[in-house]
């Protein structure tokens, strides 16, 4: 035995856990989503135990999210073609607009479809209040 491997359980143990993590590495997020699934199945503090290592101790996702933040600059910020930048503030300026349109439509819908309850409601009820006194004085 060499110092770096004492011969006892627990870095048995670590070494198996770090092999399962390097072979999960190598084959990607998936592989990840598939042992938490997995985990889930079989007994559920297994998966939630490994969702909880992938959420807050695994970092391997560094690249991924950088590359998200990048996208996402850039979908704000100018693309260097001021061309494509007019045309996409002239887009979004339409689509804002018609959105605003559509809202105000659909709230003028609601209104018109509320007044039609109620004038159905209030009809409905003078129809009763009249059968009501109908019968009320055919009854006398």
């Amino acid at each position: 035995m060499t110092a770096a491997t004492p011969n006892y359980p627990a870095a048995r143990l670590e070494g198996y856990f770090a092999r399962a993590e390097r072979w999960l590495d190598d084959r990607g997020k998936f592989a990840w989503i598939g042992a938490i699934v997995l985990g889930f199945i079989a007994v559920w503090p297994v998966g939630l135990a490994l969702l909880a290592y992938v959420v807050f101790f695994k970092k391997s996702n560094k690249r991924g999210t950088a590359a998200f933040a990048r996208a996402t600059q850039s979908m704000r910020g100018s693309s260097g073609n001021s061309a494509f930048d007019a045309y996409r503030a002239d887009t979004l300026r339409r689509l804002e607009e018609e959105q605003d349109n559509f809202e105000a439509f659909l709230g003028r819908l609601r209104e018109a479809k509320d007044k039609a309850e109620f004038d159905q409601f209030m009809d409905d009820r003078a129809r009763q209040a009249n059968d009501n006194g109908d019968r009320s004085s055919d009854a006398a």
